[in-house]
């Protein structure tokens, strides 16, 4: 924490977002007010206009992304903080007008210009290395909350997962394969679409496992196949490491 007789127009910009990090909001507020027009600017070299900071959603936007930089940052990445903050904002205003639009836009975002004006390629590197995990993070957690929803069609849901899933590697493995024969049958995939349940009888015919066994591990195959047939990008990725 900064020294409280300490002036804040005294102490390196890096200093204090240090200090806002480990809990001080009086500079937090005084970075997010100080910064305004470094912000409006940003988000202006997206928007292609002047943006009213009173007004505008767009920089209510890109104000929070810059507080996300602050809470974020690490400089021992390699990048500067305001060159950090500045495609951060970028990136979330684009991200905004996407879904306001609800199809793709050109990017106003010209990266190699961007790019040039950085310190150093490391700074390329630790945005775009941030950008990708704070993006795959928010996308992992909307299939999750997908998933959820289609649970709740098969009366399933994740509590109940928890409890039903394989203990041993090689059930969990078993019950993968099987819910991967089972996407892969044209008739029986039909099957479990309909009735929202397994086809316990034909898919024992099809498997290597008992009627018994598949009974046992019926939810957890139903979960499995969710995830197939809804081609969850990331949570398939999970599946990778089940086994």
């Amino acid at each position: 924490m900064l020294m409280s007789n300490q002036p804040l127009t005294e102490i390196p910009l890096e200093d204090m977002i240090t200090s806002v990090q480990e809990g001080d909001h009086i500079t937090q507020n005084y970075l997010l007010k100080c910064y305004q027009p470094f912000i409006a600017k940003c988000v202006s070299e997206v928007c292609k206009h002047y943006i009213d900071p009173k007004t505008d959603d767009e920089f209510s936007i890109g104000l929070n992304a810059f507080n996300e930089a602050i809470m974020t940052y690490c400089p021992e990445k390699g990048s500067s903080f305001l060159s950090f903050s500045k495609l951060v904002i970028k990136r979330k205003v684009i991200d905004y007008i996407r879904y306001v639009q609800k199809t793709p836009v050109a990017l106003s975002l010209d990266e190699s210009y961007d790019e040039e004006q950085m310190e150093n390629p490391i700074e390329v590197l630790a945005v775009r290395e941030f950008y990708r995990e704070e993006q795959n993070s928010r996308y992992l957690k909307e299939e999750i909350v997908d998933f959820k929803e289609k649970l709740h069609s098969y009366k399933l849901s994740l509590i109940q997962l928890t409890d039903v899933s394989p203990k041993h590697k090689d059930a969990r493995e078993t019950a993968i394969s099987v819910a991967r024969i089972l996407y892969n049958d044209t008739e029986l995939r039909a099957y479990v679409q309909k009735k929202k349940k397994l086809p316990l009888k034909d898919l024992a015919n099809k498997v290597n496992v008992s009627k018994k066994t598949l009974e046992r591990n019926r939810k957890f195959i139903l979960a499995i196949f969710i995830i197939l047939e809804e081609n969850y990008t990331y949570l398939k990725e999970y599946l990778k490491g089940v086994g």
